[in-house]
């Protein structure tokens, strides 16, 4: 019996291992099928490649350019079989100038639908751009419009011709007594007579005489009488007086400058438009 005990534990002894060794192989099997598992998906967690539609430039031959624009150089490395268009893209990138708002220059205007090769671009060229952002385009165009916001402001607060210093102190002596009636808002043909009983800058009588035979404006005064061809006369500039609405302050401009211009005061107001067709060649009352 006792042989038989020792029998038993021999079997028993034997089959303990064989069941340590079978479960030890299961885990094995498990250890690696779960390896296998969490690398499979450890693998599909990598975030894919995204394409966000740009070419590449890799393995492309490149080409080192300088952009200059707007006393600002910018280096520049782009593909030589890039295109015009295309180097106008990555120069909108570089300074903010819009495509469309670029001159690009490279041994004159740079084409958009041929490549930097075909045009012989080379490492370190020179390509000058021209253009404004839109931003600078309103910087320079808004004080231009101020300017002349104000210029009109201006010009509708100068003082009236008749009420300056210089004309002032003819208008201040009054309408002369002998001055030729007036009508307001009338338009006459010239008389045939002379114009006569005004003023000059001076404060002296003068007269007008339109010899139209002779194409001639005679200007008269006490001491002299000057004929003046009316193909010289540049300009005729009037003004209705202050007050005396019916009369007009008129000047003959004789030379290039204002300076040259001959004060009348006390033109009636009716031949006004007679005497400015007249010398200036019109000829509309006649």
């Amino acid at each position: 019996m006792g042989s038989e005990v020792v029998g038993m534990e021999a079997e028993v002894t034997q089959k303990v291992p064989e069941v340590l060794c079978e479960a030890a192989g299961q885990e094995d099997a498990a250890g690696t099928e779960q390896a296998s598992l969490t690398d499979g998906e450890s693998t599909s967690a990598q975030p894919a490649a995204v394409s966000n539609g740009e070419e590449s430039d890799e393995g492309k031959e490149m080409v080192e350019v300088k952009i200059i624009w707007n006393k600002n150089k910018y280096d520049l490395k782009i593909p030589l079989d890039g295109t015009g268009a295309k180097l106008k893209e990555k120069i909108h990138t570089l300074t903010g100038l819009p495509p469309a708002m670029q001159k690009v220059m490279y041994k004159g205007l740079l084409p958009e639908d041929k490549t930097l090769r075909e045009i012989k671009v080379t490492n370190g060229a020179k390509i000058m751009v021209v253009g404004s952002t839109i931003n600078d385009v309103l910087a320079v165009n808004t004080p231009k419009e101020v300017i002349q916001q104000e210029v009109k402001a201006e010009e509708n607060k100068k003082e009236p011709l008749c009420r300056q210093k210089q004309h002032r102190k003819v208008l201040d002596k009054g309408k002369p007594d002998d001055v030729m009636p007036s009508i307001k808002g009338a338009k006459e043909r010239l008389p045939t007579v002379p114009l006569s009983g005004m003023y000059n800058k001076s404060g002296g009588k003068v007269r007008l005489t339109f010899k139209l035979e002779q194409d001639q404006l005679w200007i008269g005064t006490k001491e002299r009488t000057e004929k003046i061809p009316m193909g010289s006369i540049k300009n005729v500039v009037t003004e209705p007086i202050e007050g005396h609405e019916d009369y007009h302050m008129m000047a003959f401009q004789l030379g290039p400058t204002e300076a040259s211009q001959y004060w009348v005061y006390w033109v009636p107001a009716q031949f006004v438009d007679a005497i400015k067709d007249t010398v200036l060649g019109k000829w509309q009352y006649f």
